[in-house]
Formats: C-alpha cells, structure tokens, sequence
C-alpha cells in the first residue's frame, strides 16, 4: 500500500478518490475508518465536516462531501 501525501488538488482528488472506494467497499463506518488507517489516512469531525487526515503528519489532505461523511 502507498501512503499519497496531498501537496496539489490533484493528489488531493486522488486521496478522495481512494476515500470513496474504500467507503463503497465497507460494510459500516468502523470498517471504513479501518481500512483508511491501512492506508496512513484517518477521519477527523472539524467545523467544515469531515476531514481526511494523515496519521503521520497529522495534516489535513482533503474534505469528505457531505453525503458521504460518517
């Protein structure tokens, strides 16, 4: 697994897109909060919504839409 560290909206989109998937893949939001941490990602509730964050930097990456936040 590689770890995509977000320095554009490109990478941005990308990380979104593997944040997506991996939430149309799991049964329920625990699992999906699981399978993103393999991944070095891990969702934070901020003012904004829900935000993807780097586990190892503690950096926000990019906003889950809200129709698909947990």
């Amino acid at each position: 697994m590689s770890v995509i560290q977000a320095s554009d909206a490109f990478m941005a989109a990308q990380v979104l897109d593997l944040v997506l998937s991996e939430r149309r893949k799991a049964l329920s939001p625990r699992e999906w909060k699981h399978r993103l941490a393999g991944y070095g990602y891990r969702l934070m509730q901020s003012d904004e919504g829900v935000v993807v964050t780097s586990i190892r930097t503690g950096s926000a990456v990019c906003a889950v839409p809200g129709e698909m936040s947990v």
